[in-house]
């Protein structure tokens, strides 16, 4: 009898809900710590040259969140600084290790990027405040202590929600008679960052927006608020230093709206900086918006508490994470950009920089004897939600690739967290130069390490997860595309492509050919649709660069269609952009303008090759940086040429040569390059009908 009920007992224990089998408890500690500096004046960097701060305009934090699921313990600190260097980052997982034996390879320390804190790293031409470093180590160490001793057990969520109209690229791409120098006194300047409202030197912008805010919510077991992280892509807004920026705005709206009520809450709010190396909130293609921080600190409030409301709460929630280093080379100077480094830093006499030149003159030298940097990348695994780490500051458009290709349908980049290791352009938009570009401790990496790093943190989050990342969105599943491939196009080009030298190709056997001068991923002509995080209604920006792509031979009738997007004025020059231009392996056929100096500005027209054809031009202009479908059509001599499905051109041209190619942005000769963005290419072997243009126009109108 005893026996039996000792069996009992024991078979009792092992199924109940105490057991080691049951559900593993998910436990959560938050906490923020002041780090406004005791002394001042302090060092601010995040500018050319060394500016001071000499008061708190408001209160810097460290602010961190300790996760632990039973067997993985992790914690996340962000800091309300410009950014930290890896050595001084390693130094304090070091000390939190021993104060918590959190393992330094589950430790994300990342940077707000607020341009008026105290420096704890050397930037351009600024040195690290002397004083402040050793005082900010010791108060990350105590926020992650605290934030273990505040554990207990909790429930997560998260949530997205997309905020298009807090965020805006900031770097814009100039005109091609517009270059300027770089620091080194040559002409490679074709972009730049903050160009001015509505700048007649620019064209547009070089990429697109991260426009998506994520939140991570974690409550007590008793469903009160206990942590939120969220994470949005916008540099910063401007402020006098010292001063958290708006990221510190946020944190403290989020803990007044959400426990402001409770004198006994340990609530914390924690606002990361997402994949903002290239955004800002300013539009630079509308006039001047006045706004002030705590509107705009509100309205990113605003938009967290509504996604906050969307947050479904799981008890029970594991965790995982990944850690690989990655060694990558620094663009260093050459010999001769070298001798013209010592000589400025000769005559500077130990002196700081004082000027553009003298600040690259002394990043140079240090390039010289640091070519190589390890780079430290993480992601993150909180149920079913992921979490990549970039020291670098990241471009809306890899983070739009990671959102994209993540194997977690929930995904956000914090980035230079773990170091700052400056800016990582995609590789194309270093043929623009820019400030980007230009080599330095802030811009130094390989042209290539963008893709280096996103193909890192993929496959750590499919480490994490468990599972192979997801392929990109089907070019050829929305009702647009259905509708041009129904027409059957013997080639198709979406040119929504996001890297590289091909324009993949719907139909047709013929991948285009894009040339050096070509920028990804800005917002095309469909409707802009906010469903998710696919790289969906893209379009490729022609700067100096063309897209050639073989054709079949085409016969007596063809035609071919296109969207563009011109954003090079009418008065500049004789013909302000060819939009695209079929040919034969001579260069003679027939090409699609915009009119200019020469006549008929902002006109579409058509020209051909044949000695005294002349140009035939439409009526109606090309309005400015707006979204226009042309369509060209041949049916023997018969020319037809429709703007936005309309009838603009009805003439006789004979057809001198049969196409094999075509020519997206410019023609054989590469004059008179176009200066905007083109999509949705098509070729067909036959007249297309007025039904079937107008159709295009109505399928977007919709």
């Amino acid at each position: 009898m005893v026996r039996a009920l000792i069996l009992a007992a024991f078979a009792l224990a092992v199924c109940s809900p105490c057991s080691h089998a049951a559900e593993p408890v998910f436990r959560a500690g938050a906490s923020a710590i002041d780090v406004t500096p005791e002394k001042f004046p302090v060092v601010v960097n995040c500018g050319f040259l060394e500016a001071t701060g000499t008061a708190a305009r408001d209160r810097l934090h460290a602010r961190a969140i300790v996760l632990d699921d039973g067997t993985t313990r992790l914690a996340i600190v962000i800091v309300d600084s410009c950014m930290m260097p890896r050595e001084f980052i390693d130094r304090v997982k070091e000390l939190v290790t021993g104060e918590t034996k959190i393992p330094t390879d589950r430790q994300l320390i990342a940077a707000t990027h607020t341009h008026t804190a105290p420096a704890v790293m050397g930037c351009l031409g600024t040195d690290p405040d002397p004083n402040y470093g050793p005082f900010l180590e010791r108060q990350i160490v105590q926020a992650v202590r605290q934030a273990v001793a505040n554990m207990a057990p909790a429930k997560g969520g998260w949530a997205v929600i997309a905020t298009p109209e807090l965020t805006n690229n900031r770097q814009w791409i100039l005109r091609t008679d517009k270059t300027r120098n770089d620091p080194f006194g040559n002409p490679t300047v074709r972009s730049n960052m903050h160009p001015g409202y509505m700048n007649p030197d620019f064209v547009g912008p070089s990429g697109p927006t991260d426009p998506w805010l994520s939140v991570f919510s974690v409550r007590t077991a008793d469903d009160k608020p206990l942590a939120v992280l969220s994470n949005f892509s916008m540099h910063y807004f401007g402020t006098p230093a010292v001063s958290a920026d708006y990221f510190g705005r946020v944190c403290a709206n989020l803990e007044k709206r959400l426990a402001g009520g409770d004198k006994n809450s340990k609530f914390v709010a924690l606002h990361s900086q997402g994949t903002a190396g290239d955004l800002h909130w300013m539009d630079y293609g509308k006039p001047q918006v006045k706004r002030n921080i705590d509107e705009y600190a509100e309205a990113v409030t605003d938009k967290a508490e509504a996604a906050l409301k969307k947050v479904e709460y799981r008890t029970g929630l594991t965790l995982a994470m990944a850690e690989e280093k990655v060694t990558l080379d620094r663009r260093v100077p050459d010999k001769e950009r070298l001798a013209w480094a010592q000589k400025i830093i000769a005559g500077m006499n130990g002196a700081k920089p004082k000027n553009q030149p003298e600040v690259y003159a002394r990043e140079a030298v240090m390039l010289h004897e640091n070519p190589k940097r390890e780079l430290k990348l993480q992601a993150i695994r909180i149920g079913e939600l992921g979490i990549t780490a970039i020291p670098n500051e990241v471009f809306a458009l890899t983070g739009l690739k990671i959102k994209a290709l993540s194997p977690l349908a929930t995904t956000f980049t914090v980035e230079l967290a773990n170091g700052a290791e400056g800016y990582i352009p995609p590789a194309e938009q270093h043929v623009l130069g820019g400030y980007t570009t230009w080599p330095a401790r802030s811009a130094a990496l390989e042209v290539g390490a963008e893709a280096k790093i996103t193909e890192t943190v993929v496959g750590l989050l499919e480490k994490v997860a468990g599972k192979k990342r997801r392929s990109l969105p089907d070019a050829a599943s929305d009702e647009y595309a259905k509708l041009i491939l129904a027409d059957k196009p013997v080639a198709y080009w979406r040119l929504g492509d996001i890297g590289g030298e091909k324009a993949a190709a719907i139909a047709g056997k013929n991948a285009g050919e894009y040339e050096p001068g070509v920028v990804f991923a800005l917002d095309g002509p469909l409707p802009r649709q906010f469903d998710g995080h696919t790289l969906t209604n893209r379009a490729t920006h022609f700067a100096g660069g063309r897209m050639n792509a073989k054709l079949p031979t085409l016969g007596d009738a063809y035609s071919v269609e296109a969207w563009f997007w011109n954003g090079f004025p009418g008065d500049a020059r004789n013909i302000t952009g060819i939009v695209f231009s079929l040919s034969d392996a001579d260069g003679a056929g027939d090409s699609l303008e915009l009119g200019g100096k020469k006549g008929n500005p902002n006109r579409i027209g058509f020209s051909t090759s044949l000695k005294g054809a002349g140009l035939q031009s439409a009526k109606t202009a090309v309005p400015f940086r707006t979204w226009t479908h042309v369509a060209f059509t041949r049916d023997g001599n018969k020319v037809r040429v429709y703007l936005n499905g309309l009838l603009e051109i009805d003439s006789k041209l004979p057809r001198e040569v049969k196409p094999d190619r075509v020519i997206v942005g410019g023609r054989p000769d590469k004059a008179f390059g176009f200066e905007g963005r083109i999509a949705e290419v098509a070729v067909y072997d036959r007249a297309l009908t007025a039904e079937e243009v107008a159709a295009r126009v109505k399928a977007v109108e919709k």
